[in-house]
């Protein structure tokens, strides 16, 4: 078996423990976009995948990606802030990042998350933050890995898009504009999945069909076209897909 193979094996059966273990929580209370960790004892509440959903729709509370910087600029929920941390910053640096992200009111309701059930990151910043005297502080501690597992919308930054590009041979680049536009300019590498052209250019495209963990980035004209087939990849078994809200943006930098 080839290493490539094996660590998608890995993670796949990752995966399926997680998803069991949250099943059998979501159970009891209705379903898995409505599961939480349940944790005994918790200096912050939970909140579940429909309330992120629900807190991204109406915007009440901010949303905040408690990982280092360089994992959020690789992909995070769409909608997210980031409190920039570096590996290793200070208490301190941390409360004034998440300060400045509720306009210095501590009332303000925040959501943190990581990567994931055994992640420390968001139950660390949480019990910092209210140690400073933030007073509605709740966290999605599945994280990550359920958000991609149930299709959530993922956003990759221009500097992990360029990282990514240059660096991960194995990613797979779609661009939903038009076939006018992209036979224009488009970025070398780059499949043409136009949207008036869906589903069929969707079935059509070359996705890796032995690897579901397979990265995948997606490009638009613009946001909500990025979006659009986001929301057509969420009706597939691909886990690992972010889109690139901006494409115009890649040109002026490369």
């Amino acid at each position: 078996m080839k290493r490539r193979e094996f660590i998608s094996l890995l993670v796949a059966l990752a995966a399926n423990i997680m998803a069991v273990v949250t099943i059998d929580t979501a159970t009891a209370q209705g379903s898995v976009y409505q599961a939480t960790l349940a944790e005994p004892n918790q200096k912050t509440p939970e909140v579940s995948t429909e309330e992120v959903y629900r807190i991204l729709a109406d915007g009440s509370a901010i949303l905040i990606d408690s990982r280092k910087r360089s994992e959020y600029m690789a992909g995070h929920i769409a909608g997210a802030k980031s409190a920039m941390l570096e590996s290793g910053a200070s208490p301190d640096v941390l409360v004034a990042a998440v300060l400045r992200l509720v306009g210095g009111d501590k009332s303000k309701p925040v959501v943190l998350y990581c990567n994931g059930p055994h992640c420390m990151a968001s139950r660390d910043v949480g019990e910092q933050l209210v140690a400073a005297g933030f007073t509605n502080v709740r966290r999605y501690q599945l994280g990550m890995p359920m958000w991609r597992a149930l299709s959530g919308p993922v956003e990759i930054e221009l500097e992990g898009i360029l990282r990514v590009y240059k660096i991960d041979q194995t990613a797979v680049f779609f661009d939903a504009r038009s076939e006018a536009e992209f036979s224009k300019q488009s970025l070398p590498g780059t499949n043409n999945v136009p949207l008036d052209k869906l589903p069929a250019a969707l079935r059509e495209a070359p996705l890796p069909v032995n690897d579901f963990n397979t990265r995948i980035v997606l490009f638009g004209r613009d946001a909500a076209q990025a979006r659009a087939l986001a929301d057509a990849m969420s009706r597939t078994p691909y886990q690992n897909v972010s889109c690139f809200p901006v494409l115009s943006k890649i040109w002026r930098q490369r």
